[in-house]
């Protein structure tokens, strides 16, 4: 059985990472609660990955609140893959130990003609693998390509595994955005607590 909002055995913990981030580029503060309500307030210099971080904590159940400010006049990339960078070391605070976690997470999200789906492992293994062939170069000013860019500095600084898999789609907002929903979701389930689990979920005795 998994069990939500950070219950474990009875007990209630609370999982939460705070990272700031402050370069000659980028200036990030950053607060992930996992075991949230989808509450918070995202305020970056980068609008598509504003309204993408919001429906990721929305569909994650996470409390999340991200201010990025950053040298947008060169581009978005700085911006973009800080946040990721930020958001993976604030998830990787907030497991902790990672005793108790169902470890992985799967989730198939519908948006009109796109189907995505993300697979996650919280295996302390950094990969990211990606399928999904976006038709249009730039959604609005932002550039597509840094769909990958902040998935995996996120994937690597949150010791994940992170599969994404846009089965089929015509549209590239409607893709992006299903992705950033799966996402959501699928991190949701591998976070839970699941009271079966002894430990740390690895055969090996650690992760």
């Amino acid at each position: 059985m998994l069990l939500p909002c950070g219950e474990r055995r009875g007990r209630m913990t609370e999982r939460v990472g705070s990272i700031s981030r402050k370069t000659g580029e980028t200036n990030i503060s950053l607060r992930f609660a996992i075991d949230g309500a989808g509450a918070g307030s995202v305020e970056t210099d980068v609008p598509f990955m504003t309204h993408m971080l919001d429906l990721f904590r929305k569909h994650g159940h996470f409390d999340l609140e991200v201010s990025g400010r950053g040298d947008v006049e060169v581009d978005d990339h700085h911006t973009t893959e800080d946040i990721g960078i930020c958001l993976g070391q604030a998830l990787t605070e907030a497991l902790g130990d990672k005793k108790g976690i169902h470890r992985y997470g799967n989730a198939f999200v519908p948006m009109d003609e796109t189907l995505a789906q993300v697979v996650v492992d919280l295996s302390n293994r950094p990969h990211l693998e990606m399928r999904a062939d976006f038709p249009a170069e730039k959604v609005g000013t932002f550039d597509t390509e840094l769909v990958h860019e902040f998935l995996w500095k996120f994937a690597l600084e949150a010791r994940m595994n992170l599969h994404v898999i846009v089965h089929y789609g015509t549209n590239t907002h409607h893709m992006i955005e299903a992705v950033f929903k799966a996402l959501g979701r699928a991190l949701d389930e591998a976070t839970m607590y699941d009271e079966r689990v002894q430990g740390v979920p690895s055969t090996k005795g650690m992760l």
